[in-house]
């Protein structure tokens, strides 16, 4: 995939494309049934639908040919006048995945949508831009929902090529660290000294592999098992209570508290928010 990073871009105001992607018929971005509250925290992802050449405005212009994508975290796109406009998204960024790091540090950033998963989510998106409003709102939440799940992924893709290269044993380690810790996230008794003692190695190490990373090794894994709490609370199995027990939470309240911190809603609020139309 091949991909570049524009400087940051004064925000451009709403106006009308001149031609709007068929479908678009929610002014400048496509409308979805997304399950969060409009709070104005968006990453913004645009993709050309036309056979035409589409300009990106900015500090530099963009050039995207046919099927590229950009994204940008928490700005309006701009692009330059004429017969194609981009289809826009915008995506609350409480419905991202934080896994791969926080979308909100993702830069304006063009992408060829020529190969990869940069492909993928193009052809989705572009078919999903393409659908009457009416068709494309009846697939209700649960569509809204796998289509931030895509733009996650390429999200993650993104930050993850944009971290500075790293070798050497150290970063071998933290790999496995990190696998093993997938691997135990159900475990309560997941901690930094139950981790080193599984690597050989003593907490403090251990401590400054995650800090080399810009994270902690409790945060990491509040983290991972916070997404995993809220994968399953879409699905409307067990209650809150026993999601949050069985992935190592042992405080409901305190569940509730980092939830909202990592998300804007309460686990109630989040499980009744996606599942209204299931």
């Amino acid at each position: 995939m091949t991909r570049s990073t524009t400087s940051p871009m004064p925000e451009t105001p709403r106006q009308k494309p001149s031609g709007t992607a068929p479908g678009n018929d929610s002014g400048p971005f496509i409308a979805l049934p997304w399950p969060v509250g409009d709070d104005g925290d968006h990453l913004y992802l645009a993709v050309n639908v036309s056979d035409d050449i589409v300009v990106l405005e900015g500090e530099s212009l963009v050039r995207m040919e046919p099927g590229d994508l950009v994204i940008s975290a928490g700005r309006r796109l701009g692009f330059a006048p004429g017969p194609a406009q981009p289809a826009v998204f915008r995506i609350p960024f409480s419905l991202l995945d934080a896994s791969a790091g926080d979308p909100r540090e993702v830069p304006h950033t063009h992408l060829s949508g020529r190969g990869g998963l940069a492909s993928l989510a193009s052809q989705f998106l572009t078919a999903l831009a393409r659908t009457p409003g009416p068709e494309r709102l009846a697939g209700g939440r649960r569509l809204a929902l796998n289509t931030a799940d895509l733009v996650a992924l390429l999200v993650g893709e993104v930050l993850q090529e944009r971290r500075p290269p790293t070798a050497g044993p150290g970063h071998d380690l933290l790999t496995r660290i990190q696998h093993h810790i997938q691997d135990h996230l159900m475990d309560p008794d997941l901690s930094p000294e139950s981790i080193a003692r599984a690597h050989h190695i003593s907490v403090r190490y251990l401590h400054k592999l995650f800090q080399s990373g810009g994270t902690s090794v409790g945060a990491w894994i509040r983290q991972r098992r916070l997404d995993a709490c809220r994968a399953e609370l879409r699905r409307q199995r067990r209650t809150v209570a026993a999601v949050a027990h069985s992935w190592g939470f042992t405080s409901p309240s305190h569940f509730s508290r980092v939830f909202r911190q990592a998300y804007g809603l309460s686990p109630k609020e989040w499980r009744a928010a996606v599942s209204a139309d299931s």
